[in-house]
C-alpha cells in the first residue's frame, strides 16, 4: 500500500518511459560532447587568464620593489628629518608619480625619526587625515624625537606640491622602530615584504616592501602598496559569472579575493585583528582549504590545471606561484570555476534538445491523463466515501455509476457498508466505533486497566411515571430527555456508554484520553442537571412528566475495553470505581440531593467547585465506608468551600 498510486500516475509513467527510452540516449550524446568542449575552451581561458593575473601582479609589486631599492641608494635619505627634508620630500614625491599603485613611501630610523609622503588620491585616504580640498600629497614628519623640542606635523600639499595646509599630530603612539618592517630590515639586513594588514595611520589594506639604506643599516626605506589595486587584478567575471581568483600566501592565508564582499570583510578582520586572521579569514571562501592542499602536492609546485570536488560539486582550478625579485614567497595566486559554469552552454543545448522531447512527452501524458481521468474520477468518489465513512461521516449520498461493472460493485458495496456502519453506531458509543473500523482497531477490543472518571444518572420515581403516563408519551419524553443529555456528554468530552433503562452510563478518559476528565465530570453532571430543569419547565407546560434526575459521579481505576463472548461483545467498563459511583447515584435519595460524588473526585478537582460535605456512607457491597460530597456548582459561588 505504501508504493500504491492513482491509476493516471502508472499510465502517464508508462507512456512517458516509452518516449524516454528512444529521446533520452540521443539527447544525452550531443550533451556530453558539447561539456567536453566547454570544459576544454574554459581551462584555456583558466591559463591565459592566470598569464594575465601574474603578469599584472608582479607588474604591481616590481614598482614598488625597484622604487624601495633605488630610494636605498640615494645619501640624503640617511640623514634624519628634519636634515634634507626638501630633498627627501622631492624624492618620495617623485616616486609616487611613478608608482601610482603606492598609498605612501618613508623612511624610519634609528633615533624614532621618521618621513612619510602619502598620496591622497584615494577617497578613504583623505577620510583618514581629514585633509582638506585640493590636498593631492600629505607628509608626516616626526623629527628631534630624542630632544625637548619634538617636530611632529601634518602637511598638506596640492598637486604642483605647494603647501595648502598643516596641523601638529600625535608622535607617541607610532615609533617607527616598532613596526615590523623596521625590525625585520634590521635584523635580516635584506630587502623584506610584510602583509597584508590594516595600515595604523591611513586605515587601508595594504602590503608593504622595505630594505635597509646602502650607507646604514639602521634607515629603513619603504612603501605601502594598496590592496585594493591587487584586488582589481583578480577579476574573473570573464571566464564565467561564479569564478573567482585570489591570492594565497605562504601559510595559506587569504591576502586578496576578487569578491568585493569577501574583501571588506577580509579587511574588516585586519582591522580587529591586528594580522591574526587566518583563522577566520580562510573561511570566507569553501574552496580555499582545497587549493592550499592542491598547492602542497609535488605535482603542481610549479602551477597547474586540476579538477577538483568542493563541498560535493565539480571545479576547475588552476594555481600559480608568485613572487616578486624574491619577496613574497611562497605566495600562490588561485583562479577557480564551478564547472557547471562552463557547461552552461551545453545545458542551453540540453534543455532545447529536452524541450523538443517535452512536447512529445505532452502529447503522450495527455492522452494518458484523459484516458485515466475516465477511468479514475469514479475510484476517488469511491476512494472520498470510503474515507467519509472512516470519519463516520453516514450521511445518505447517491450511489456513484460507472461505465465499469467492477466499479459499480464496489460502490453498492460500499453503500451498504455505510448503511451498516451508521445502524452500528446507533447502539454503540462513536468514538468506539470509529476506533473499531480504524486501522488499529485491534487496541479497542483488548481490555486494559486505566484511570476513568464515570457517572451515572437516575431518573426519580421512573416507575410511577410510567404506569401513569401512556406507553408513547413515556417514549417521547425520554428519547428527549436521552438526546438532550447525550448532547451535552459529548460537549464536555465524555462518552455514553450504555442506556439503562431511564439511566445513562457516562465515562471520560476512555476511549479517548483525557488528562482532566475529573474536572470535565462534574461541568458536565452540573450541566445536565441545568438543562433538565429547563427541560422540566417545557414538559409542565406540555403536559408531560418532570424528570427528576440524581447523578453519581466518581473516578478511579477500571478495567475498560470489549468484554463478552467471541461472537458478540460490548464496550464497557469494570471494577470497584464503576459500582462507587453507581451506588452514589441510589445514596442521593437518602441525602435528599441530586449530585453526589466520591472523595477521590473532591480531592481531584477540590479547588475548583463548591462542594458540601455528607461525611462518611456505607456503600452496598463495600466493606468500608465511603467519603460523600454534594456537587454544588463552579468554585467562587456562595456556597464555595462550605462543609
Amino acid at each position: 500500500m505504501r508504493w500504491s498510486k492513482p491509476l493516471r500516475v502508472h499510465l502517464g509513467v508508462l507512456v512517458v518511459a516509452s518516449l524516454l527510452c528512444t529521446s533520452m540516449p540521443i539527447i544525452w550524446m550531443a550533451f556530453w560532447q558539447g561539456s567536453a568542449a566547454a570544459v576544454s575552451a574554459g581551462a584555456q581561458q583558466m591559463r591565459e587568464m592566470s598569464l594575465r593575473l601574474i603578469e599584472g601582479y608582479k607588474s604591481t609589486l616590481q614598482g614598488g620593489t625597484e622604487a624601495v631599492a633605488l630610494a636605498s641608494t640615494l645619501p640624503q635619505l640617511i640623514s634624519p628629518p628634519s636634515q634634507d627634508i626638501e630633498p627627501k620630500q622631492d624624492v618620495f614625491l617623485e616616486v609616487l608619480r611613478n608608482v601610482p599603485e603606492a598609498t605612501s613611501v618613508y623612511t624610519g630610523y634609528p633615533d624614532g625619526s621618521y618621513l612619510q609622503v602619502i598620496n591622497t588620491a584615494r577617497k578613504d585616504v583623505r577620510k583618514a587625515l581629514a585633509a582638506p580640498d585640493g590636498t593631492a600629497f600629505a607628509i608626516r614628519t616626526i623629527a628631534e624625537r630624542q630632544g625637548a623640542n619634538v617636530i611632529s606635523t601634518l602637511r598638506f600639499l596640492d598637486g604642483r606640491a605647494r603647501p595648502i595646509g598643516e596641523r601638529d599630530i600625535n608622535y607617541a603612539s607610532f615609533d617607527p622602530r616598532q613596526r615590523p618592517w623596521y625590525q625585520s630590515v634590521v635584523q635580516d639586513g635584506v630587502p623584506v615584504s610584510v602583509g597584508p594588514y590594516v595600515t595604523g595611520t591611513l586605515n587601508v589594506p595594504t602590503l608593504t616592501i622595505a630594505a635597509p639604506m646602502k650607507g646604514d643599516g639602521r634607515v629603513v626605506v619603504g612603501i605601502n602598496i594598496h590592496l585594493q589595486t591587487i584586488g582589481r587584478l583578480l577579476n574573473a567575471q570573464g571566464i564565467s559569472p561564479h569564478a573567482r581568483a585570489y591570492i594565497v600566501d605562504g601559510g595559506g592565508n587569504l591576502v586578496a579575493h576578487s569578491d568585493a564582499q569577501i574583501m571588506s570583510r577580509i579587511i574588516g578582520l585586519w582591522a580587529r585583528t591586528s594580522g591574526a586572521f587566518a583563522a577566520t579569514a580562510n573561511s570566507f571562501d569553501r574552496s580555499l582549504e582545497a587549493v592550499v592542499r592542491l598547492r602542497q602536492d609535488p605535482a603542481f609546485a610549479s602551477g597547474g590545471l586540476a579538477r577538483l570536488d568542493i563541498e560535493g560539486e565539480s571545479h576547475l582550478v588552476q594555481i600559480v606561484p608568485v613572487s616578486v625579485s624574491g619577496l613574497f614567497k611562497g605566495s600562490t595566486a588561485a583562479i577557480v570555476v564551478p564547472l557547471e559554469d562552463l557547461v552552461e552552454e551545453a545545458h542551453r543545448l540540453l534543455v532545447r534538445n529536452l524541450l523538443i522531447a517535452g512536447a512529445l512527452l505532452i502529447a503522450g501524458v495527455g492522452a494518458s491523463v484523459v484516458l485515466s481521468r475516465i477511468v479514475s474520477r469514479s475510484l476517488y468518489r469511491l476512494a472520498d466515501e470510503a474515507r467519509r465513512i472512516g470519519d463516520l461521516d453516514l450521511g445518505e449520498k447517491a450511489v456513484s455509476h460507472s461505465w465499469i461493472t467492477e466499479i459499480n460493485t464496489l460502490a453498492g458495496a460500499l453503500s451498504a457498508s455505510r448503511h451498516a456502519i451508521g445502524q452500528f453506531a446507533l447502539y454503540v458509543p462513536r468514538e468506539v466505533v470509529r476506533r473499531i473500523i480504524s486501522p488499529e482497531g485491534r487496541a479497542v477490543v483488548k481490555a486494559k486497566r486505566q484511570d476513568v472518571t464515570v457517572l451515572f444518572t437516575d431518573i426519580r420515581d421512573f416507575t410511577t411515571i410510567s404506569e401513569l403516563n401512556s406507553p408513547e408519551n413515556v417514549v417521547d419524553t425520554l428519547s428527549a430527555y436521552f438526546e438532550l443529555l447525550n448532547i451535552i456528554a459529548e460537549r464536555h468530552g465524555g462518552t455514553v456508554v450504555q442506556y439503562l433503562g431511564d439511566s445513562i452510563f457516562v465515562m471520560w478518559n476512555a476511549p479517548v484520553a483525557d488528562a482532566r476528565h475529573a474536572e470535565n465530570g462534574c461541568r458536565c453532571a452540573l450541566a445536565m442537571k441545568a438543562a433538565i430543569d429547563g427541560l422540566n419547565e417545557e414538559n409542565r407546560g406540555n403536559g408531560r412528566p418532570v424528570l427528576i434526575t440524581r447523578f453519581g459521579l466518581h473516578t478511579g481505576p477500571a478495567v475498560v475495553g470489549s468484554f463478552g463472548a467471541i461472537s458478540r461483545q460490548q464496550y464497557t467498563a469494570m471494577g470497584d470505581t464503576i459500582n462507587v459511583a453507581s451506588r452514589l447515584e441510589g445514596l442521593n435519595k437518602e441525602f435528599g440531593t441530586s449530585i453526589l460524588v466520591s472523595a477521590a473526585i473532591h480531592n481531584a478537582v477540590g479547588d475548583r467547585f463548591a462542594f458540601r460535605s455528607l461525611g462518611l456512607a456505607q456503600v452496598k457491597g463495600r466493606a468500608e465506608k465511603v467519603g460523600i460530597w454534594e456537587l454544588v456548582g463552579e468554585s467562587g459561588g456562595q456556597m464555595s468551600g462550605r462543609e
